[in-house]
């Protein structure tokens, strides 16, 4: 850090009941008060430097008793006063980086300018300032950070912005080049190799060295330094990803623990509330800048960051913008995301929920949004075009080939990995026993049905709601199944699926015909039932231990547990009645979820849950009970 003494003279100031006076063989001649305190003081030395004072001694009338005068606004209090009064006397004082804003702006408020006398205090202050302050990297943020008692004063005499410039211009200098404090010379001297280049595990370290420094800086002069930073266009995006997270573990604690819900914050006292909110407000201000300063390239900052950024402005009430721009960056990388980051705790007086599904929801919805095309091949007419060029050698065309489907199969492994984290989320919100049917399908239902390539996830997270909420009627409930796709259960899940009482029947009876269809195909057995399952279809004279046959509903299902095999006779009309069928079905279940205005048509999804070819499957189970009955014979 960098001195500056001024004077040569001893300190000669002492204080005497409450009264601070100079050791001089004259008589004080002048009495000034500062915020609460006298000096007795002489004209001479202050009047031949100070022109403010000159003005207020000659516009006051000659007198024989001392001129009193009172200075009440005089910024830097009586520390800054002193420093300047021995100034005049020829004191020796010292400037840092401490007291140089105070003792600048207490000399331009006497206004002690080379007007007055040569080499005056704000002469010297600035050359100080400009010379050495300047050029030290830790003086320049001390220096920085105490303009904040004297806001005003120092964006008039633009001690602020030259500090704010000097920060960005050394951040965008190489570390050997710039003057930097004792620890962090130490640190990039540390992480040089002998001959003088830098080593590749400390590379990224040495470039983000000024992270930590800057994060001392409260909000305002932190978001201003940021932009001039981010404006000079020399530092990745990556390294101001990096400096927002270290500024947010530093201002962001983790208050989620402190406040548990928001109806036991209503309870606190009126003062507590006041210093919460005050809290509060200080903690949501850092949150929006933050989020307006997150770097535009996608991979800046890392999910989870981004996601508990989203935590924090949920416990703030930050506003709806900033929720939604969150939102927005954390779809482009959801495929980074982990499900306990997705569990956002739910403050809302308006919901009684754990979580808050909305805005998870919203994001699964922004993800999607994206634009990422399923893997599909270049189309025809344009391989054919490229093929018919001569000039293009047929390798060209081949890594043009190779190159597309290269980048459609990372959008569809993202969507994987999303179908994953979806599911794994369902899972977790289940359990909330308030937790709405129809926003738990919407969830369901935002990914495309080629992300599950498998619904043993799904089913899961369907088991543990249906166990959780044992309310549901025999509708609900049919509405929530209606979101599993059978053929894509494995064996195991199958097995608890034909042993789960709290599902209906058509989804048992559905899987049990997949799984006879499937060992009828691999010539596998059909692992037994237990007694209560095996019960429950002999109420409705269903043999669970012979294939479906011909599969004339002769069963007495009630009409809402009905699926798909009724009305099969002939084999013309399977095809037209199956579809007719679930038609009808999800005509009748459309209306019901369209009275509330949230639900959404699955007229496809209940039609691509049949067998793609069932025709071919019936014959396949008429040829093996007909070679069951000739063996009989």
């Amino acid at each position: 850090m960098k001195f500056m003494k001024l004077g040569s003279r001893p300190d000669t100031f002492y204080t005497t009941e409450a009264v601070r006076s100079v050791s001089s063989e004259v008589s004080s001649d002048l009495i000034i008060q500062v915020k609460g305190s006298r000096y007795m003081l002489h004209k001479f030395p202050l009047l031949s430097k100070c022109m403010r004072l000159q003005r207020i001694c000659s516009e006051s009338p000659e007198t024989l008793q001392p001129q009193i005068i009172q200075l009440p606004d005089f910024p830097g209090g009586i520390e800054a006063f002193e420093f300047c009064a021995k100034f005049c006397y020829g004191i020796t004082i010292t400037l840092s980086a401490y007291n140089i804003v105070a003792v600048r702006c207490a000399a331009e408020y006497l206004q002690m300018t080379e007007d007055v006398e040569k080499g005056n205090l704000v002469y010297k202050v600035e050359v100080f300032f400009n010379s050495c302050i300047l050029h030290g990297w830790k003086d320049s943020i001390i220096t920085l950070q105490s303009t904040k008692a004297f806001s005003l004063w120092s964006e008039d005499l633009g001690i602020t912005s030259r500090c704010i410039e000097s920060i960005a211009s050394k951040v965008l200098t190489h570390p050997s080049k710039v003057s930097l404090s004792h620890s962090h010379s130490r640190r990039v001297q540390d992480n040089m190799s002998c001959n003088g280049a830098e080593s590749q595990r400390h590379q990224q370290t040495i470039k983000g060295w000024w992270a930590e420094d800057i994060a001392e800086l409260s909000i305002d002069l932190y978001w201003r330094t940021m932009i001039g930073i981010k404006s000079g266009g020399k530092i990745p995006s990556n390294l101001i990803g990096e400096a927002l997270q270290v500024y947010a573990s530093r201002w962001l604690p983790n208050i989620s623990r402190k406040v548990k819900t928001n109806r036991e914050a209503t309870t606190a006292s009126t003062s507590d509330s006041d210093s919460a909110g005050e809290v509060t407000s200080k903690h949501r201000l850092v949150l929006e800048s933050l989020v307006s300063l997150l770097p535009s390239e996608k991979g800046a900052v890392s999910c989870s960051f981004l996601l508990k950024l989203l935590k924090v402005a949920n416990i703030l009430n930050a506003s709806s913008s900033s929720k939604m721009e969150l939102a927005r960056r954390v779809a482009l990388q959801l495929e980074e995301a982990r499900v306990s980051d997705l569990l956002i705790p739910c403050l809302s007086h308006s919901s009684d929920t754990l979580y808050d599904v909305d805005i998870v929801l919203t994001i699964f919805e922004q993800f999607m949004l994206q634009g990422q095309s399923t893997p599909t091949s270049p189309p025809r007419s344009k391989l054919g075009i490229e093929r018919r060029r001569r000039s293009r050698s047929a390798e060209n065309v081949d890594l043009e080939f190779q190159e597309a489907r290269r980048s459609s199969s990372a959008s569809h492994s993202s969507k994987l990995k999303v179908g994953r984290i979806v599911d794994g989320y369902l899972q977790e919100i289940a359990k909330d026993v308030n937790l709405p049917l129809l926003k738990f399908i919407a969830i369901a239902e935002t990914i495309p049905n080629f992300s599950r390539p498998d619904h043993d996830d799904l089913y899961r997270a369907i088991d543990i709601y249906l166990k959780a909420h044992p309310e549901l009627n025999k509708s609900e409930r049919k509405r929530l199944c209606r979101i599993l796709d059978c053929r894509k259960l494995s064996v195991e899940a199958c097995m608890h699926v034909a042993q789960n009482e709290k599902l209906p029947l058509r989804v048992v009876v559905q899987v049990l015909f997949f799984e006879q269809a499937r060992a009828a195909t691999t010539g596998a057995k059909v692992a037994d039932l237990p007694s209560n399952i095996k019960a429950l279809l002999a109420s409705h004279n269903i043999d669970p231990s012979k294939p479906p046959g011909p599969l004339s509903t002769t069963t007495s299902i009630p009409a809402d547990d009905e699926w798909s095999n009724s009305g099969i006779k002939s084999p013309k009309s399977r095809n037209s009645r199956l579809r007719n069928k679930v038609a009808g079905e999800d005509d009748l279940d459309e209306n019901e979820m369209n009275r509330d205005g949230m639900g959404r048509p699955s007229k496809f999804k209940a039609f691509c849950a049949l067998p793609r070819r069932p025709k071919r499957m019936f014959n396949k189970l008429l040829s093996i009970n007909r070679s069951g009955s000739e063996r009989t014979k």
